[in-house]
């Protein structure tokens, strides 16, 4: 189901996409092996729902400041790279330097140090880009990308809440009982800066990338209780972005053109709603729903979890903890290798 009956929600999306692909495939065989390798990881807890809080500059709380806290940094958290010949956004935060989406974290956290409600939905609604540029300043002559765009959307996003919800996106979350796909319907009809769509062969897709992620963050922030509740934690889509499907790229799942290749590696533009992106982002969706489903299925024939519910295993392995494992993958793996090609560039404010 989609927000929009006329939109075709992220899965349904991906799989028309990776129907009609030309530029990129999905590779069973990486599928196998990448579902082996993610699947003895999630069965010996060395990956799990919790290492999202183990992250140094992720909130520990499980409190409704910690809920604000996230739909800040999912309202703010796409578009941070930079070409190459330019140096990084970079945040200084009690004595370390970061880049990226942990910059944003940062720059989060040093705010609320120094004394500014940035969290507050009440703050947000009215904040100017002069403001905002001051609280993410950065060590370099790079600023933050695209900041008059971030700060429609906090207008917009703080706005909304604080007239629909009492000031707390934790509002929000209680009016959809406990659904995800409840709350992404309501996040992506409330908020423009959220509906993350395109047009595929003349169908509206969409990809829901910063809604999803809004929700699972919540998720994994509060391991599936109070407000990370969610029963139907197993509708959310792997974050179609950037990492993630240069991750799957490198572990064989995905197979691109030797055009998209050197496009890549050029450091091409590709604009956003071209076929190109469409087609690395619903493949990235369709591929990790892939090994959703063959992690799931090990799970099911497995002693320690055959006795465990469907909803039950959903809550262990699903696409968002793959999500998880392969960003961090990409981040802790990929980028080192200096022969794979690098991400996909487009400038946009969905991811």
């Amino acid at each position: 189901m989609s927000p929009n009956d006329s939109v075709l929600c992220p899965l349904d999306s991906a799989k028309l996409i990776s129907a009609h692909s030309k530029h990129v495939s999905i590779c069973e065989s990486g599928v196998l092996k990448t579902s082996e390798l993610l699947f003895d990881s999630l069965k010996s807890k060395r990956y799990c729902i919790k290492v999202w809080k183990e992250h140094k500059l992720h909130p520990k709380k499980m409190n409704r400041e910690t809920v604000d806290w996230i739909f800040l940094l999912d309202c703010l958290n796409f578009s941070f790279w930079v070409e190459n010949d330019v140096p990084p956004w970079a945040v200084e935060f009690e004595g370390e330097v970061y880049h990226g989406y942990w910059a944003l974290c940062a720059g989060i956290n040093r705010a609320l140090k120094e004394g500014i409600p940035i969290t507050s939905p009440s703050f947000f609604a009215k904040v100017t880009s002069a403001q905002l540029q001051q609280i993410f300043r950065s060590e370099t002559s790079t600023q933050m990308p695209l900041i008059d765009r971030r700060v429609e959307i906090l207008n917009e996003a703080g706005k909304m809440i604080n007239h629909n919800y009492h000031g707390s996106f934790a509002f929000m979350i209680e009016k959809c009982q406990n659904s995800a796909l409840k709350l992404l319907q309501l996040i992506t009809t409330s908020l423009k800066g959220f509906q993350d769509e395109g047009t595929f062969n003349n169908c509206r897709v969409s990809f829901y990338k910063r809604a999803q992620i809004l929700i699972a963050d919540i998720w994994a922030c509060f391991e599936g209780k109070s407000w990370g509740q969610f029963d139907d934690i197993q509708v959310i889509t792997m974050f179609a972005d950037y990492k993630v499907p240069q991750a799957l790229l490198y572990l064989g799942v995905l197979k691109y053109s030797q055009n998209l290749v050197e496009k890549l590696k050029r450091g091409d533009i590709i604009p956003p709603g071209d076929i190109l992106e469409l087609e690395i982002r619903g493949n990235s969706i369709c591929s990790v729903d892939r090994i959703y489903q063959k992690v799931l299925s090990n799970a099911q024939n497995d002693d320690i979890f055959c006795e465990m519910k469907k909803q039950e295993l959903a809550q262990c392995f699903n696409s968002v903890i793959i999500d998880f494992y392969l960003w961090d993958f990409a981040k802790e793996q990929v980028e080192k290798d200096v022969d794979h090609p690098p991400c996909h560039k487009t400038r946009t404010i969905f991811y």
